[in-house]
């Protein structure tokens, strides 16, 4: 019965965790809430109540519908530009509340019609690329806050900033004049963050952010009791926007339905349903690779779950929603596992707009950015980099432009512009792809096969066209399209002309074969792939033994020719004329067709236990070599021969081994290899069957006392061998790593490399003639 693998779980995630983990987000979430609204360009008090009505309404409503149990949702920075053109596109804000709320129809249709599937289509270095430049952003973007200077709204994520200077000149400033309180708190809650992070601290179970927020809070309010001239004033602080006498009612906006079928507001509704839909299955996806349990989030789902959360959010005055990267990697390195810290971060944020406003206020926003500082860190780790960098260039491009893109421009453009480079490499590699040449050396000479793949589009037809213009004279070109479902027009006229015209006009013999019948190209073979009588005729045995190393070659490296048996079983349906004979042993792992990367008709194989040689063996070698013109007899044997091991134990015995196994026969194989057992000198220990280099020692030399036997017991094949008709060569296969190794000793009318020969070679070249020691 087989063994099931159980499914990966994990500790079911505590409540107080969870809850912790929530709290932690919301302290991050509020100033973003506020400032991504106020970057918005709504009116005056509008905009920040808009920000932190999403915040909720995506925390409460799309946390609780959505697949994913650790993406936070709520405004988006990058929708911040996108929502100030609609804004002042539509003049009204209650006007482009209604397009908020058609965006959020939309998104649902969308979903139902599982349009999250365009998700897949984004290639992994884009998204890596993403959490990459959203992680520097977090730094860059931080670090004027965690100085005091606070000029640019928290939550903007692009180049150029709403207060006129950019990511470079805001740092600039900030380091020329820091704000000494701001600083001090910032730095006081960077150094919990780190202490939390790498002493004994990291298993309090209170979270390191929390604790830096604590922190950055008391020293903001012991610098106020100290009258300190560096307190903090309220402009660095957390600013939630007072209620009216009208309460919260009076910091809402409603949608103006007079302008629902306004064509404006429509384009400005589909506007939004296709940006804000972008950038959620964007970052849905980076959110899923960052989830420690790596658990799977239906687009789709998450798309319903979106519009709805939209839909509700214009009818009462809030932005637009989207999955958010940096709330929710905070929710994930906070601790949280489940929906729950992501619903509970929203209810804490109506809670704080409703009654803690005064004590949220009190919040230091260098404290804040102390905490999204190392969370940046986080994202863009320098091992991400080097990862990428080592996956190659292919990889490594598109990522860093990406990276840069977004950091230079926004989150979207610069995500459109990675696109945009992965897709410029994947037309360079079309380009030098949809097709592979092999140079394949078959018996009757080299073959160029231009090998097709799956899909052939019109990108290929240069570097086809290209090739194809190369060959020469004389040169065999075969097309293979057995493995293609679509080949695009343009390839099958750049195919067509050659086989039809320029190749004939050339002399370049052009083969043909498994296109679809659509395309009207028969099957045309001109190259002889099989041991015929011409090949047959035109080879030594030098040239023999050569294609059977060349073979073994392609056996070991996986690069085996291609092959069309159903044509070898018609060329040789007529006759046989193989170009070697192989006396090997029957052991199933030892199959020399296979082991040479031959065809059918190219060898005789003779098999026998220990690949001994008796009088049929012989008969058949002669009928090989004289009758059908073999050029090559190759002894081939293998390390750990069941047959030598028996042999190797009933020699240390001294059994007969009929007497031993009760199998009348077996004496036959085992008297014939007991010889080399007793001439194998060079082991002195262990000579039993268990001593598997005395074992293969012992082949070794049995294969060269086979080779002695051929010609000594065949007059026929030895008069053939000294009129250099045939040759003979030894071998033993390696059943470990599957490679042949020729052995010099004895060989005949051949000559081998030096590195052909093992020290099992060299061991039997040194043994004498059978029956010398016995």
């Amino acid at each position: 019965m087989p063994t099931v693998t159980p499914p990966l779980t994990s500790p079911r995630p505590s409540l107080g965790c969870e809850l912790t983990a929530g709290l932690v987000v919301f302290l991050v979430a509020l100033p973003l809430c506020l400032g991504i609204g106020l970057a918005s360009g709504a009116p005056k008090i509008a905009p920040m109540m808009a920000g932190l009505i999403a915040g909720v309404v995506g925390g409460i409503v799309v946390g609780a519908l959505s697949g994913s149990h650790v993406s936070v949702s709520g405004p988006a920075a990058g929708l911040a530009a996108v929502v100030m053109a609609q804004i002042q596109g539509l003049g009204s804000f209650p006007a482009f509340l209604v397009a908020v709320m058609l965006a959020g129809v939309l998104q649902v249709g969308l979903g139902l019609l599982r349009g999250g599937g365009v998700a897949n289509f984004v290639p992994n270095n884009v998204i890596k690329g993403l959490l990459a430049a959203i992680g520097l952003l977090l730094v860059l973007k931080q670090i004027p806050h965690l100085l005091g200077d606070d000029t640019d709204p928290e939550g903007d994520e692009s180049f150029a900033q709403i207060d006129g200077d950019n990511t470079l000149t805001e740092i600039w400033k900030a380091v020329s004049d820091p704000l000494p309180g701001a600083m001090l708190v910032g730095f006081a809650a960077l150094a919990t963050l780190i202490l939390c992070e790498k002493t004994k601290l990291k298993k309090s179970s209170m979270p390191g952010p929390l604790a830096a927020v604590l922190v950055g809070v008391a020293v903001s309010e012991l610098l106020v009791a100290l009258g300190s001239p560096w307190a903090i004033a309220p402009s660095h602080m957390v600013q939630i926007p007072a209620m009216g006498e009208g309460g919260f009612a009076s910091l809402l906006t409603f949608p103006d339905f007079a302008r629902a079928f306004d064509p404006a507001v429509l384009l400005a509704g589909v506007t939004l349903a296709a940006v804000a839909s972008l950038e959620t299955l964007l970052n849905l996806e980076a959110t899923m690779k960052l989830d420690p349990l790596h658990r799977p989030a239906d687009p789709n789902r998450e798309l319903v779950a979106q519009g709805v959360g939209n839909a509700l959010s214009g009818a009462i005055g809030g932005l637009p929603i989207t999955s958010v990267i940096v709330r929710s990697s905070v929710n994930i390195n906070a601790g949280g596992r489940t929906r729950v810290s992501v619903v509970f971060h929203a209810v804490l944020l109506a809670i704080a707009v409703l009654f803690l406003d005064d004590l949220m206020n009190r919040i230091p926003l260098a404290a804040l950015a102390a905490v999204l500082i190392v969370t940046g860190c986080k994202l863009a780790s320098p091992a991400l980099f080097v990862a990428k960098w080592r996956a190659g260039l292919l990889q490594f491009v598109p990522f860093v432009a990406t990276v840069l893109a977004i950091l230079l421009t926004d989150l979207l453009v610069g995500v459109l512009i990675g696109l945009a480079v992965s897709l410029a490499f994947v037309f360079a590699r079309n380009m030098r792809g949809g097709f592979e040449v092999v140079r394949e050396d078959h018996i009757a000479g080299p073959v160029q096969r231009f090998v097709l793949g799956n899909q052939v589009s019109f990108l290929s037809r240069a570097r086809l066209a290209s090739l194809l213009s190369r060959c020469k004279a004389g040169e065999q070109v075969a097309i293979d399209a057995r493995a293609t479902d679509y080949v695009d027009p343009d390839i099958l006229s750049v195919i067509r002309d050659f086989a039809d015209e320029e190749g004939p006009a050339r002399g370049v013999k052009v083969s043909l074969m498994g296109f679809h019948d659509r395309y009207r190209l028969r099957d045309v073979i001109q190259y002889v792939d099989y041991a015929s009588r011409e090949v047959q005729a035109s080879l030594t045995p030098q040239r023999v033994l050569n294609l059977l190393q060349e073979g073994n070659e392609r056996f070991l490296s996986g690069r085996r020719l291609h092959r069309d048996l159903a044509r070898q079983i018609d060329g040789t349906a007529e006759g046989q004329h193989p170009m070697a004979v192989v006396l090997g042993c029957i052991d199933s792992r030892a199959p020399a067709e296979l082991l040479f990367d031959l065809g059918i008709g190219d060898i005789f194989v003779v098999r026998l236990a220990g690949n001994v040689c008796d009088a049929k063996a012989l008969g058949s070698m002669e009928f090989a070599c004289k009758a059908a013109g073999a050029k090559l007899i190759v002894v081939l044997g293998h390390t750990r021969c069941g047959a030598v091991k028996a042999t190797c134990d009933f020699v240390h015995q001294g059994v007969d081994a009929a007497a031993a196994t009760g199998m009348t026969n077996l004496g036959s194989i085992t008297s014939a290899i007991s010889d080399a057992v007793r001439m194998e000198k060079a082991t002195t220990g262990d000579r039993t069957g268990k001593n598997m280099a005395f074992v293969d020692g012992v082949a070794a030399i049995n294969v060269h006392n086979t080779m002695l036997r051929i010609e000594q017991d065949s007059p026929a094949l030895k008069k053939l061998v000294e009129t250099g008709v045939i040759g003979i060569v030894g071998a033993m296969y390696d059943v470990a790593s599957g490679r042949v190794r020729f052995l010099e000793s004895v060989a005949r009318n051949v000559a081998l490399p030096l590195s052909s020969e093992s020290e099992h070679g060299v061991a039997a070249r040194g043994a004498a003639r059978p029956g010398a020691d016995a």
